[in-house]
């Protein structure tokens, strides 16, 4: 079965066809470094990461390029930075490192290539010049704006209509613009704001601008796959359809839109306000980070999904059992993905499946009864479970938790095995017991050897 991908430009399903094989391009929009990264910013950065892991698996690691910007000038960094009364670019730098950070821990890979916008400050000015020169905007009042009425496809990306339009844009209205709907492509900074020279004046580029300008310097005018989240589609990526095909003559922009539902906390929008706000790093304080994407990847990509603590822990236990079962099953060479896994992931990423198909697997392997049979299924497991970033770890790191205490638990194993041998079982008894009250499970092996894991 071929991969297929829901479209949101035609609202269906659509087999995945490359434009180049040898080189399947995807840009996702990435983050706006001025504070943590939320768990709602979380998901698309999982997301996508399956998306490119399954790629590359299908196409070659050398043929897949995965583009995912930073945003690091915008109206609420210079915002943050003030309030913080910190430099700009200390701000972003400090905030994209703990968002590598979050990511790295999530078991994300890092994309192909990270741009920056700040570094392309050049590439921006020259198509916001294309524009100007193709009529597709406008100066105004040291402004440049994109004339959506010089688009007769704007609005058909989003479905929306010229009044729902109008009323998004409602925040930005100013007495310069020609039209209601127009938005900013490059706009005046003060001197205490960060700006370049232009032919409009120093200044600094709208967002929208900014993705467009990106990713056709490192994919080119038109590529396979642009993804980011459902609250992207109007104006963010609206706009760089227009302003990247106006651009281009007319050119499709990408070929396949994928975007990712929303994410609530214990039933309502995350909110400062409303005591459910969780970034990465309060999460990564509660659990793994692979209990976090596992916790993510059980609701389809598409789907609203509610974050809980309950989902988290229910998470932890699954990938507590998968672990005890390969920590029990002989080393295995490698294996490959099992069909009814990979039919689910070409199911337009349908990852609830795939995790089922995981689960069918453990099954299996919990009821093998040769170490052959063990192993191959040890094997298809973990060689399936690596496309969704899962069941890499070593099974007695994962089983014994944070080492910070693991020394300590040590010492009293080898007390427990002195007093075994000295025949002082009650000591040996109250230490598993003592253990035991703190989850710590032993298991006794053939030889006097003893080995632990926290309890499942």
């Amino acid at each position: 079965m071929a991969l297929q991908l829901y479209n949101t430009s035609g609202r269906r399903k659509e087999a995945f066809e490359p434009i180049d094989p040898a080189n399947v391009r995807m840009y996702v929009c990435g983050p706006t470094v001025y504070d943590f990264a939320h768990i709602g910013n979380a998901r698309p950065v999982i997301v996508f990461d399956v998306l490119f892991r399954l790629l590359r698996r299908r196409y070659g690691d050398a043929h897949v390029r995965y583009v995912r910007n930073i945003t690091d000038i915008d109206d609420k960094i210079n915002a943050a930075a003030k309030a913080n009364g910190e430099d700009i670019r200390t701000l972003t730098e400090r905030t994209a490192k703990a968002f590598h950070e979050d990511v790295a821990a999530l078991g994300c890979l890092p994309p192909t290539v990270e741009p920056r916008a700040t570094e392309h400050i050049g590439p921006i000015i020259k198509m916001i010049e294309t524009l100007i020169a193709s009529e597709h905007a406008y100066r105004a009042e040291g402004h440049v704006l994109f004339s959506v009425a010089s688009d007769p496809e704007y609005g058909k990306f989003s479905g929306r209509s010229r009044d729902e339009m109008i009323a998004g844009a409602r925040v930005e209205v100013a007495p310069y613009k020609k039209d209601p709907g127009d938005f900013v492509l490059w706009k005046p900074s003060p001197p205490d704001l960060p700006g370049w020279e232009s032919p409009w004046g120093r200044g600094r580029p709208g967002w929208h601008i900014e993705c467009s300008a990106m990713s056709e310097a490192h994919l080119g005018e038109t590529f396979d796959i642009h993804g980011g989240g459902l609250d992207l589609i109007f104006p963010h990526h609206e706009n760089e359809i227009a302003q990247s095909t106006c651009a281009h003559g007319g050119k499709q922009f990408a070929h396949y839109w994928l975007h990712n539902g929303f994410v609530t906390v214990d039933g309502e929008k995350m909110a400062k306000s409303a005591g459910n706000f969780r970034t990465i790093r309060d999460v990564l304080n509660d659990a793994p980070g692979e209990a976090a994407r596992y916790a993510m990847l059980m609701s389809h990509y598409r789907d609203p999904l509610d974050w809980t603590g309950e989902r988290l822990e229910q998470a932890k236990h699954t990938l507590d059992r998968f672990y005890l079962a390969l920590r029990d099953a002989p080393a295995s060479a490698g294996g490959g993905m099992s069909p009814e896994f990979e039919a689910a992931l070409d199911d337009d990423l349908n990852t609830p499946l795939a995790l089922a198909a995981l689960h069918e697997l453990l099954n299996e392997l919990n009821k093998a009864t040769t170490d052959a049979d063990k192993a191959r299924l040890a094997g298809e497991l973990r060689a399936s479970a690596a496309i969704l970033g899962l069941l890499q770890r070593d099974p007695n790191a994962w089983l014994k938790g944070p080492t910070d205490e693991a020394a300590e638990i040590e010492a009293l194993i080898v007390q427990r095995l002195d007093a075994r041998k000295a025949k002082n079982f009650a000591e040996a008894d109250r230490i598993r017991t003592e253990l035991a009250i703190r989850g710590i499970v032993l298991e006794d092996k053939p030889g006097g050897k003893t080995e632990w894991r926290r309890a499942v």
